[in-house]
């Protein structure tokens, strides 16, 4: 017996409810949204990193030129063969003078017009001669120091105000000097005896010289008291001298322990005339 075909029933194709989806999809909008603004933030995080990196980096060459400046203006980085200073300390005049043609300029365009640009070399001679006039003396005053060494070299010490001089070095009493030239030298002694004696009290002024006997440069005598009680003298030389870079001058006495240290009456100087 004949039965009559019937196609199967197709089976109903599972969907996801709108629910989940609109879920899902609200998700997926949160994170891309989220990831946006975070690459956003991270970017602007990065460029003022850089920023800073790159001020920092300007300051450190700014400091590092500097440095060289400050080294090529002293005798020992003048002798140094690692420092150009001939070039270093053109380039920092030349900053100088840029600087100060910037702020003079409205004022002197108004005062001298096109001039400026016709003579420059009239501006740069004035500001030599103005920093030749800064220009600090190469001078140095000291006051003495006590010892109780009879037979030492005297020791000195700075004043309040007393000059002084990176030219001109203190090393154990001995004054060195660091560029060669015309010096006046000077020094003063005031001592004070309480026993009579016929020798006189002497103070001597020696050109040091490390391989050869000391030269004496200057000396001046005075005679010791005759009484008891103290009587106080004082002894004061001076004169002008030839030195060479690196001479060193010393002052010394008969007897140190007899000097009176009051304020005032003992000191060592030196000049560049």
């Amino acid at each position: 017996m004949n039965e009559p075909y019937s196609p199967e029933t197709p089976r109903p194709i599972s969907s996801t409810s709108p629910g989940t989806m609109k879920m899902f999809m609200g998700f997926l909008t949160i994170f891309i949204v989220a990831q946006m603004i975070g690459t956003v933030l991270f970017c602007l995080y990065l460029h003022m990193k850089m920023d800073k990196m790159e001020e920092m980096l300007s300051l450190d060459e700014d400091y590092i030129f500097l440095r060289k400046v400050q080294k090529c203006r002293t005798p020992e980085g003048q002798k140094s063969t690692l420092l150009d200073c001939e070039q270093i300390l053109k380039g920092f005049q030349n900053l100088q003078y840029k600087d100060g043609a910037i702020k003079e300029q409205p004022k002197y365009d108004m005062q001298r017009g096109h001039e400026h640009h016709e003579h420059p070399h009239l501006t740069h001679k004035n500001e030599t001669s103005v920093a030749a006039e800064k220009r600090q003396p190469i001078a140095v005053h000291l006051a003495v120091q006590q010892s109780n060494n009879a037979g030492s070299v005297l020791q000195w010490q700075e004043t309040m105000y007393g000059p002084t001089n990176i030219l001109i070095s203190n090393h154990e009493g001995k004054l060195k000097v660091k560029e060669a030239g015309l010096y006046y030298i000077y020094s003063q002694v005031s001592f004070c005896t309480k026993e009579p004696s016929s020798a006189p009290f002497t103070l001597f002024i020696y050109l040091h010289l490390p391989k050869e006997e000391d030269r004496l440069l200057l000396k001046g005598l005075q005679t010791q008291g005759t009484r008891s009680d103290c009587e106080l003298r004082s002894i004061r030389v001076g004169g002008v001298f030839k030195l060479r870079e690196d001479d060193m001058v010393f002052v010394n006495v008969t007897d140190s322990t007899k000097l009176n240290y009051n304020h005032g009456n003992n000191y060592f100087g030196i000049f560049k005339l």
